[in-house]
C-alpha cells in the first residue's frame, strides 16, 4: 500500500515537470526614480575612470531605431521626434526642412544636416565609467537609447564638438540658461545606465547642484 502511494507521488511529481520547466519569470520593470538634483548627485559613485581599449565602434550607434519599418535610424528618429516643426520626409528617410531649436547654444536650426544627435553623457565618457564592462548589446542599446528623453538630444554640430567627450566640470553648453538643465539630464543618464563619475566631475556636480536648487532629475534605471 505505501509503496503505491510512493509510486502515485513520484507520478505527480514528474507530471509537473514540464509545467515548471515552462513557466518563465519576467522580472517587474523598474521603477521611476524622482529626485532633487542634490540628491540625485549623492547617488552616483566616484571612482577613477579609465580609458583603457575604447574605440568609438565599439558601440554601434544608429540602429534601425526603435520603429524599424519606418525606414528610419536612430538618428532620423530623434530629429523627427525633438523638431519644433515637422520636417517633410522623403524616401529612404531623407529628412528636409522643419526647424529645431538647439538648447545647448539656443540657436534655431532649419537644416537637419546641421544637427548632431549628442549622446547626452559622450560615448567615450561612458565607456570611462563603466561601459567597459558590458557586453556589446548593452552598448548598443546605450548608443541607440530612446526610451529617456534625456538620452539623445539633437544639437547645433558647433555645440556638439565643442562638448566633444568632455563632462561637465570641463565642459558646460555655452547657454548659460541651459546649465541647471544640462547636468540634470547629464545626472539623470549616468543613474539611468550604473555609471559612476570621477571626484572632479562629482565636485563640479556638486557645485551646480547648490546653484541649481529647483532642479529635478527623473531617471528610470535601464533594463
Amino acid at each position: 500500500m505505501i509503496k503505491n502511494i510512493s509510486r502515485g507521488l513520484t507520478a505527480i511529481a514528474l507530471s509537473l515537470l514540464p509545467l515548471a520547466a515552462s513557466t518563465t519569470v519576467h522580472a517587474s520593470p523598474a521603477a521611476a526614480e524622482v529626485l532633487t538634483l542634490a540628491d540625485a548627485v549623492t547617488k552616483l559613485p566616484v571612482a577613477v575612470e579609465k580609458r583603457d581599449g575604447y574605440t568609438r565602434d565599439k558601440f554601434r550607434h544608429w540602429n534601425a531605431g526603435l520603429d524599424p519599418a519606418d525606414g528610419c535610424n536612430t538618428r532620423a528618429e530623434v530629429l523627427l521626434d525633438e523638431a519644433l516643426e515637422a520636417p517633410a520626409v522623403a524616401a529612404g528617410c531623407k529628412l528636409s526642412g522643419g526647424s529645431w531649436r538647439s538648447y545647448y547654444d539656443g540657436q534655431t536650426v532649419t537644416d537637419p544636416g546641421k544637427l548632431d544627435i549628442d549622446h547626452m553623457v559622450p560615448l567615450a565618457e561612458s565607456w570611462d565609467s563603466g561601459a567597459s564592462n558590458w557586453d556589446a548589446k548593452r552598448r548598443e542599446a546605450y548608443a541607440n537609447d530612446q526610451n529617456a528623453s534625456t538620452s539623445l538630444v539633437a544639437v547645433t554640430a558647433r555645440s556638439n564638438r565643442s562638448k566633444s567627450d568632455q563632462d561637465p566640470a570641463e565642459w558646460m553648453p555655452p547657454l548659460p540658461e541651459a546649465h541647471c538643465r544640462y547636468v540634470g539630464e547629464w545626472v539623470s543618464t549616468k543613474l539611468r545606465w550604473g555609471l559612476f563619475v570621477d571626484q572632479a566631475e562629482a565636485d563640479a556636480l556638486n557645485v551646480y547642484a547648490e546653484s541649481c536648487e529647483t532642479t529635478v532629475v527623473n531617471y528610470t534605471p535601464a533594463p
